[in-house]
């Protein structure tokens, strides 16, 4: 797989500076059951990286004593790791909210029999990756069967109350690009997933979000080898808007890798940049909230792509996203 990493280097990106942190996104690992094309983590069924539970228990920590209000899990499968509902069910219990982003089809899976059940009693809110709502394309970039088994899984949460309108269980849903392009208008492309889902499947849902492929790990190297890359990059750097620079998700949450290292921006914790672009990694463990407000962004030429046409952050299209 081509590193992307040099050729993001030496950007232009505006300096960008953080807010008060608010939300932890953490990466439990990079175990998963399906291999998808769009992967920017590189996930599959035959990762070993996982979280230890004395690194759980740092995170835990660290979002009481900073007054975090969002737990934000993400992997890999992040319902795959052991002590998932452990950790669940500890933030909940502190008050904190917790987004599960799913990618549906480990619901459906026999070894996580009672997942979607946890997860309604929990009242997490689920993030669920559906790059389409035609079985052709959801299947060609994320594996044969995947389309009927997310199906399942989202007729299973909306039985469960997942995505009514006077629920309280939230269900939204994510769309990719199938190609290297940007995403369509959030607004209108919602409403074209509304009406498909409802009317074939009688599936309904709260919120889409459309977010930009980044040119990174799986996706960025599928572009190097077919010689698209430098293309895709202008394309996102001639789209940059400069007012999505004050809603980007950085601004007020950090990413946690498996180890438990701290991150601006879980797409930095791909390539591997350090908080602020420090020297030296800083551990989950040696984390004082307090210093973070107004510290540096470390920023590459991959920012562009949550800076480009409507915005894109891990809430979808920054022109409507509450983070």
């Amino acid at each position: 797989m081509h590193d992307t990493q040099p050729l993001l280097a030496g950007s232009d990106f505006p300096a960008i500076f953080r807010k008060p942190l608010e939300i932890l996104q953490v990466n439990l690992g990079y175990l998963c059951n399906l291999s998808c094309m769009h992967c920017h983590v590189n996930a599959g069924p035959k990762r070993t990286e996982l979280m230890s539970l004395a690194t759980l228990e740092q995170v835990l920590a660290v979002a009481e004593a900073a007054g975090i209000h969002t737990l934000d899990l993400t992997g890999g499968a992040p319902e795959m790791h052991p002590h998932f509902q452990y950790l669940v069910t500890k933030a909940r219990s502190r008050g904190i909210s917790v987004i599960d982003r799913c990618n549906l089809t480990i619901l459906e899976d026999k070894r996580y029999v009672g997942m979607a059940e946890f997860l309604a009693e929990q009242q997490v809110e689920i993030v669920a990756s559906l790059p389409c709502y035609l079985e052709e394309n959801v299947d060609k970039q994320r594996g044969k069967g995947v389309f009927k088994d997310s199906l399942a899984a989202l007729q299973r949460l909306n039985r469960l109350g997942y995505g009514g309108q006077d629920s309280p269980l939230q269900l939204n849903l994510v769309y990719n690009p199938q190609d290297a392009v940007l995403p369509p208008d959030q607004h209108n492309l919602e409403q074209a997933y509304k009406h498909h889902l409802q009317q074939h499947y009688g599936i309904v849902f709260n919120r889409l979000y459309a977010i930009a492929n980044m040119p990174i790990q799986r996706f960025g190297s599928m572009l190097v080898s077919q010689g698209r890359f430098d293309a895709y990059l202008e394309l996102l750097r001639g789209s940059f808007r400069e007012e999505n620079l004050d809603r980007l998700m950085c601004l007020n949450a950090v990413s946690i890798d498996w180890q438990g290292t701290v991150y601006d921006c879980d797409f930095n914790q791909m390539l591997d940049m350090p908080l602020g672009a420090a020297a030296s990694r800083i551990h989950i463990g040696d984390l004082l909230p307090q210093i973070l407000n107004g510290a540096s962004i470390a920023t590459a030429a991959h920012c562009y792509g949550c800076t480009a046409g409507q915005g894109s952050s891990c809430g979808g299209a920054l022109e409507t996203s509450r983070l």
